[in-house]
C-alpha cells in the first residue's frame, strides 16, 4: 500500500456548500476518485443542491441547515461530525470548482510523514482569471499573520486545508463567516501546532460564484485582526512561550 493511502481512512474530506449547484456535481465526482469520506455541510441552500446532494446519498454524508449561517458555521458542524466519526484529520475544500481532487494524494503523503501538523493549499496568486481583490486581501491577511503569531506564511486566504483535529482539542471559529478561516489559523499557530505550506492548482471560472461580500466581509476581517493583535499581546505570543519552555522541559 503507498504511503499516500495509508492513513486515508483517518481523513475525512469537508465540503461547505451554499448555492453553488452549477459546479456541486462536478466538484464531488472529482473529490470522490480521491477520497473515501466525505461530509458535506449544505449551509442553506436554495437552488438545486439539495437535488444534487440526493445523487449521492450512499456515497457522501450530508448535513442541512435551514437557513443561510455561513462558512464559518458550516466549518464547525463539519468538525463535529468529522470528530464524532472518529476522524483524525480533516481536509476542507470549496465547493465552487476552484480545487482540484488531484491534490488530495499530497496532502495524505505529506501528512503521513508529519503527523498532527496542519496543511494549508498555496495557491499560485499571479495566474490567469485570479481575482485582483484575492491577491489584495492575501497579502493583507498574511501581513497581519505574521504580526500576531510570529509566523510567515504564503497564502493565508485559501480555503484547501487540513486540520489535526486532536491537536485542535474541539477548537471552533467563533466567527461565522469567512473571518473563520483566518481566526482557527491564527488560534492554532498560538497553540504551537506545526504549519505546513503545500503548493496547490485552483481555476476561477468565469462564472464562478462568489459570497463574498467585499464591503461588509472585509469589515468582518479588519475588526477580527485588531482583535487578535491585541490578544496576541496579551495570550497568544504568551502562550507560545509557555509552550516552547513547557517542551524544552519535558525533553531534557
Amino acid at each position: 500500500m503507498s504511503v499516500a493511502a495509508e492513513n486515508i481512512s483517518e481523513i475525512c474530506v469537508i465540503v461547505p456548500t451554499y448555492n453553488n449547484a452549477r459546479f456541486l456535481k462536478t466538484t464531488l465526482e472529482d473529490i470522490l476518485q480521491y477520497a473515501e469520506n466525505v461530509i458535506v455541510i449544505n449551509d442553506g441552500s436554495t437552488d438545486g443542491t439539495a437535488r444534487i446532494l440526493e445523487k449521492f446519498e450512499n456515497r457522501i454524508t450530508v448535513f442541512s441547515c435551514g437557513t443561510n449561517k455561513g462558512k464559518g458555521y458550516a466549518l464547525r458542524r463539519g468538525f463535529d461530525i468529522a470528530e464524532s466519526s472518529g476522524f483524525r484529520y480533516a481536509i476542507t475544500m470549496d465547493s465552487d470548482g476552484q480545487h482540484a481532487g488531484a491534490d488530495l494524494p499530497v496532502f495524505y503523503k505529506t501528512i503521513a510523514q508529519n503527523p498532527d501538523n496542519m496543511l494549508i493549499g498555496c495557491r499560485l496568486l499571479k495566474q490567469k482569471n485570479m481575482p485582483a481583490a484575492n491577491t489584495f486581501a492575501n497579502k493583507f491577511s498574511n501581513f497581519w499573520f505574521t504580526v500576531q503569531t510570529g509566523k510567515r506564511l504564503p497564502d493565508t486566504q485559501t480555503g484547501f486545508r487540513l486540520y489535526p483535529l486532536r491537536q485542535m482539542r474541539r477548537m471552533r471559529p467563533l466567527g461565522c463567516r469567512y473571518e473563520a478561516e483566518l481566526e482557527l489559523l491564527v488560534r492554532l499557530a498560538w497553540s504551537n501546532v506545526g504549519i505546513i505550506p503545500l503548493k496547490i492548482n485552483v481555476e476561477y471560472p468565469d462564472d464562478r460564484i462568489t459570497h463574498f461580500r467585499p464591503v461588509w466581509d472585509f469589515l468582518r476581517i479588519s475588526m477580527l485582526n485588531t482583535l487578535l493583535c491585541i490578544l496576541a499581546v496579551i495570550y497568544g505570543y504568551p502562550k507560545r512561550l509557555f509552550l516552547w519552555i513547557k517542551n524544552k522541559i519535558i525533553a531534557q
